[in-house]
């Protein structure tokens, strides 16, 4: 935008007087006794001051309209106007700190009670995001290894320490097949996206490397509440734009149907039971794009499963390449891994 004093009009400083529809200009008589020269001085003198005084005038209303827009756009403002940046990531992203961990990367996975167990010889740990504590998780960085942290974005559990701050009339869908104490949550509400965004934030302060998000595929299931793929993949990004806003990493945990449409943006997926139902070559595209498919199946013969069943599981053609476990359906301690190809 131009100065405001390039803007003004080039109008002489002395004005012709009006006096009725006429314009009579005002003649000066010269004063012998003044002497021209200093006459001139003073005029050119009072001139310089009166464009000097309308430059410092506009330059302050310019600095004042600087500062007013500054203020109105300011986070901190209380301008009703602005828009609502409720969910929105709260930290700055940084990039150049996102953990990416590379294909084939061994795990454990253990969710059924807070972690005791930190000396499997593994990098990295997926754990529940509540029941373990920032000490858990500083003792596995002592000794190297990376935390996933687990959560569920996708369903309401009732005996979870935020489960008050949900409102059962307009968040909670129809209650998850199987799965006692857990309903399908409305990914699209205002609210359940607070409540994430605290769970993000109690991630940061833990120290979590990433965030394992569960249950965003209501669309495949009978969740009372409408949502869809498209759903599913708004929130998925919405959650990654969360996630690395806090500069952690982040998963899909199954959703094979989106997985084209987000596979770029994650860091790493979270399979459960490809051989199981054929389905691993669905999220192959993790592979190539050499990101890890943290691979899970549950034999049925847990924790006596025999060396058949382990050898249908690790030599999958489907999972090469995956970093797959066997585990009870709890998800406790116990685990046979695959070795690595």
């Amino acid at each position: 935008m131009a100065p405001f004093w390039k803007s003004m009009p080039s109008t002489p400083f002395f004005r012709p007087h009006r006096t009725g529809t006429k314009i009579h200009v005002q003649e000066s008589t010269p004063d012998p006794s003044m002497n021209p020269r200093r006459h001139s001085c003073r005029r050119i003198l009072l001139i310089s001051l009166l464009i000097l005084l309308i430059l410092s005038v506009a330059l302050g209303i310019g600095l004042g309209i600087g500062l007013t827009r500054n203020k109105s756009s300011s986070p901190d403002s209380d301008n009703s106007s602005t828009t609502d940046n409720s969910t929105a990531p709260s930290l700055r992203v940084n990039y150049t700190n996102i953990w990416s961990p590379a294909a084939g990367t061994p795990w454990q996975i253990e969710l059924q009670s807070p972690l005791t167990n930190t000396s499997l010889n593994v990098p990295i740990y997926d754990i529940d995001l509540f029941t373990n504590n920032a000490t858990t998780i500083t003792t596995l960085h002592r000794t190297n290894k990376k935390v996933i942290c687990y959560f569920s974005a996708g369903s309401y559990e009732d005996w979870r320490s935020d489960a008050s701050q949900f409102s059962k009339g307009e968040d909670l869908g129809k209650g998850l097949d199987g799965w006692p104490g857990e309903w399908w949550l409305q990914t699209n509400s205002t609210n359940v996206r607070k409540i994430m965004q605290a769970r993000l934030d109690m991630a940061v302060a833990k120290g979590c490397d990433g965030v394992d998000p569960d249950n965003i595929d209501a669309y495949d299931n009978d969740n009372g509440l409408g949502l869809t793929q498209s759903d599913a993949v708004d929130y998925v990004n919405w959650l990654t734009d969360e996630a690395h806003a806090r500069s952690m990493s982040i998963g899909l945990k199954n959703g094979g149907a989106i997985l084209d449409q987000v596979v770029g943006r994650m860091q790493w997926s979270v399979n459960e039971q490809c051989v199981q139902y054929g389905e691993c070559e669905v999220f192959r595209p993790f592979i190539e794009q050499g990101k890890p498919v943290f691979h899970i199946e549950y034999p049925d013969s847990t924790p006596d499963v025999s060396a058949s069943e382990v050898a249908t599981v690790c030599e999958d053609e489907g999972a090469k390449g995956f970093s797959t476990v066997l585990k009870e359906m709890g998800l406790g301690d116990w685990v046979v891994e695959c070795p690595s190809d």
